[in-house]
């Protein structure tokens, strides 16, 4: 039996993405084509439609904020920004994400008390 390792890293990527998200935007405000060329640029993101629904959930959460700016080129972007509470979560998240690396790594290398 074959195991699809492309759909676990899928899976893996789906659950870290709100983080990449939140990331990309506390280093400075952004628009979603420009959030998601460096998500693909990192190969986080395949699908463009799973932005939109994970900007929105982010902005109802209170986590992002956003404003419409005129563009250079085409239409009005809508610029996202991360508020204060969002750098909160965010900083619960670098902390967990540190934790969740030690742990695997401990696992890996069986270092776990037994």
């Amino acid at each position: 039996m074959a195991v699809n390792v492309d759909n676990i890293k899928a899976q893996m990527r789906k659950g870290i993405l709100e983080y990449c998200i939140l990331s990309i935007i506390s280093r400075g405000d952004s628009y979603a084509s420009a959030i998601i060329s460096e998500l693909k640029a990192a190969e986080m993101i395949v699908v463009e439609g799973t932005l939109y629904p994970i900007l929105t959930r982010q902005k109802n959460q209170g986590l992002l904020s956003y404003r419409w700016e005129e563009s250079p080129q085409g239409p009005p972007r809508k610029y996202y920004t991360i508020t204060d509470l969002g750098r909160e979560y965010l900083a619960a998240l670098d902390v967990a994400w540190q934790e969740f690396i030690t742990q695997i790594g401990m696992i890996r290398n069986g270092s776990v008390n037994r």
